[in-house]
């Protein structure tokens, strides 16, 4: 398109003279905002905003039958969908390529670090508990994967865990029994590389100009859990480390806000 080569031409001439359309430095984050129990109608909902881009989660507990190989574990499971009022790009139709890498990677990052514990959901022979995480795109403005993870990570947070009837094999969602366990929080800093540059949460306008994006999970301040690559950019050894540095230090301000 016309419209995405003249943007990455500008996002591309204001990085050559260091500089951002938005006026932030190159590995500043806009402003980061948490609402934690946004939808009092889910059983743990949340709403992440980074600058203009807004992602809404919503947590819903079901009883379950486990999975063949998995006889002993509760489900675990993270969708995403890309409403198309929420960016001119997006298209009605099955979840595309983007939508599942969004699930897929914030999924990833919860269930390497055992956020949920998941042999502790089993209800009784045959029947687990399923925690399902539904992501909703509000606004792409860029940088949906940290805005995902930090809405995913905040609905867990919140959510209330049902009352499960041995004799109706149900759950009573008017009785919760307290809230989720969680074993850590988690988020994600994401990196675009557009020439010989580097920078963190990118708009859409410099995703469009990114030659690849560098993704990293972390639990805690010295514990990196899952990593996602993307695009034909490749990333040296210095930059790997660099980024997984900042990735860490922003992870502490980011779950603070959870």
């Amino acid at each position: 398109m016309i419209l995405d080569e003249v943007k990455e031409a500008y996002v591309r001439d204001l990085l050559a003279k260091g500089s951002r359309a938005d006026g932030r430095q190159l590995l500043q984050y806009r402003k980061v905002k948490v609402t934690k129990g946004a939808y009092p109608n889910a059983e743990g909902s949340a709403l992440a905003e980074i600058g203009d881009t807004k992602v809404a989660a919503g947590v819903k507990f079901d009883a379950a039958i486990p999975f063949p190989d998995r006889p002993q574990e509760g489900v675990f499971m993270v969708n995403s969908e890309f409403p198309i009022l929420a960016h001119p790009a997006f298209e009605p139709g099955p979840p595309n390529e983007n939508s599942i890498e969004l699930a897929r990677v914030v999924d990833r990052g919860i269930r390497s670090a055992e956020v949920i514990d998941l042999k502790s959901l089993v209800l009784e022979e045959g029947k687990v508990l399923g925690i399902f995480v539904d992501l909703y795109v509000l606004d792409h403005s860029g940088n949906l994967i940290d805005c995902a993870a930090l809405a995913a990570m905040a609905a867990l947070a919140d959510a209330k865990v049902p009352k499960y009837d041995a004799e109706t094999k149900k759950l009573l969602r008017d009785q919760p029994v307290g809230a989720l366990p969680i074993a850590h929080k988690i988020v994600t800093c994401s990196f675009e590389k557009i020439g010989s540059k580097i920078l963190a949460d990118g708009t859409d306008e410099e995703e469009i100009a990114s030659d690849g994006r560098y993704t990293i999970a972390t639990a805690d301040s010295k514990t990196i859990c899952a990593t996602q690559k993307s695009g034909a950019a490749g990333f040296t050894r210095q930059e790997i480390v660099k980024m997984m540095d900042i990735a860490l230090e922003k992870g502490e301000e980011l779950r603070k806000l959870i």
